[in-house]
């Protein structure tokens, strides 16, 4: 389905005076036929003004209003007839109808939330509840728009639960393909979103694990989920372009939104990362105090403070890294007597 944009129809303005003009003039013919007829005249201009006062509100159906970034797909009796994209007060044909099959969808996505029950003037007035059925609005947002699905609960490469939220920027671009190629594009594109999503978490780990090829060139690299979330979201974004090109709908950006370990492992995940922090944490102290005797013995003997055996040296080593390396503060003891 090919799209056909409507720009020769920009005349509502025209056709609503006519129309108007159309209708006062049924009035004074209708006057002037009932002002024949009781003289015995021709009432044919009664019947073509009574005919035209009861069937002259059809023309008005055909006056469409559009504001910036709107777009109307109407058909004829089944058949395409074509799309108005530009604001302006077109008229087109009165029986043409307008189709929007994702008009009733609410999404998660700002623009298309509703934010509580609308109330109508007479509920406001006398406070009561009254039912006021709305017309469902037909016309189609080109507007920039914000999917933000629910979180999702997906097993990375490693076999690790986790939750994982995205946010994609996207818009109508082809109104022909959103309306006639899907059902409804919105639902489309939600579950699109979630299809596509799935796919590329499971090839990425949550943090950066040995011996894994995120990329595909059987090489291991050190792409993760939590490190690489840029090269993440871009691939997202590539995945559900490619989906929904055939919906008219373009994807603007994705966003990782929400990134955690599932609950079930995340106390577990969280000892482990605090256990790699403590082991990182002492493999410096330990080269930190290592460092500091080798220097302490170094200007000791350079300068001929002091003296020391082989065994002298093990006990002072012994001590300094105990002191430098303890966890707690150090509590002297002060040895009066001889080593021997």
């Amino acid at each position: 389905m090919k799209e056909k944009v409507l720009n020769n129809k920009k005349n509502g303005m025209l056709m609503l005076f006519l129309f108007i003009a159309l209708y006062a003039a049924a009035v004074v013919l209708c006057v002037f036929g009932a002002i024949m007829v009781d003289h015995e005249g021709n009432p044919l201009l009664l019947v073509v003004s009574i005919i035209w006062l009861s069937a002259g509100w059809l023309p008005f159906l055909g006056l469409k209003v559009l504001k910036p970034q709107e777009a109307l797909v109407l058909t004829l009796f089944g058949k395409y007839v074509g799309t108005i994209k530009d604001s302006g007060f077109y008229y087109v044909n009165p029986f043409c109808t307008a189709v929007n099959p994702a008009a009733k969808t609410k999404l998660n996505q700002s623009g298309d939330v509703d934010s509580g029950a609308k109330k109508s003037i007479f509920q406001i007035s006398s406070g009561t509840s009254v039912d006021v059925t709305e017309m469902t609005n037909k016309k189609i947002s080109l507007k920039i728009m914000t999917l933000n699905n629910n979180r999702q609960k997906i097993n990375d490469c490693l076999g690790n639960p986790i939750e994982i939220g995205i946010a994609v920027m996207w818009r109508v671009v082809d109104t022909a393909k959103a309306v006639f190629n899907v059902d409804n594009y919105k639902e489309y594109l939600s579950l699109q979103c979630d299809s596509a999503l799935r796919n590329i978490v499971r090839i990425y780990p949550y943090d950066v694990a040995p011996n894994v090829d995120t990329t595909g060139d059987g090489v291991a690299d050190e792409g993760s989920l939590r490190g690489s979330s840029e090269i993440v979201a871009a691939r997202i974004r590539d995945e559900i372009q490619q989906k929904v090109k055939e919906a008219g709908l373009e994807i603007i950006e994705a966003r990782i939104t929400y990134l955690a370990y599932a609950p079930e492992i995340a106390a577990v995940m969280l000892q482990r990362q605090q256990a790699s922090a403590i082991i990182d944490a002492r493999k410096m102290i330990v080269d930190g105090a290592v460092g500091m005797v080798e220097m302490a013995l170094e200007r000791l003997n350079e300068n001929d403070v002091v003296t020391l055996d082989e065994e002298r040296k093990a006990a002072m080593v012994s001590n300094l890294l105990v002191v430098l390396c303890g966890n707690h503060d150090a509590q002297p003891v002060v040895n009066s007597g001889s080593l021997y």
